[in-house]
């Protein structure tokens, strides 16, 4: 019986895993690594390595544009996370306002594209 990993699926839970614990060790020596860490562009270079498979510029450049634009709902997540805890909020609360705002701000943009 042979035994065959498939890589594609199996790296980003790989890497996942590995950015979690680099994250846990490192916010005990450094808050600033820990988020440094947090921030890491590790799943663009897996989405890149997933679509752009052969040859396929064109399906890189389109999918690159798409990252470009849906970072901006990611950046207002956090902004509204970070307004939240200024404010005092609480975890969960401050996480789920920064979902809505990440929820509505990705809707807006999608319906600015076009759908």
């Amino acid at each position: 019986m042979s035994f065959q990993v498939d890589w594609q699926r199996v790296l980003p839970v790989l890497v996942s895993i590995g950015i979690i614990i680099a994250i846990a060790i490192l916010r005990n020596y450094s808050k600033t690594f820990a988020a440094i860490a947090a921030t890491m562009p590790i799943n663009i270079p897996l989405g890149l390595w997933i679509v752009g498979t052969g040859d396929e510029n064109v399906d890189l450049v389109a999918f690159s544009q798409s990252l470009v634009i849906n970072i901006i709902p990611t950046l207002f997540f956090l902004i509204i996370v970070y307004i939240a805890f200024r404010l005092g909020w609480t975890l969960i609360p401050a996480i789920a306002a920064g979902y809505v705002a990440w929820g509505v701000t990705l809707a807006i943009s999608y319906w600015i594209r076009g759908g």
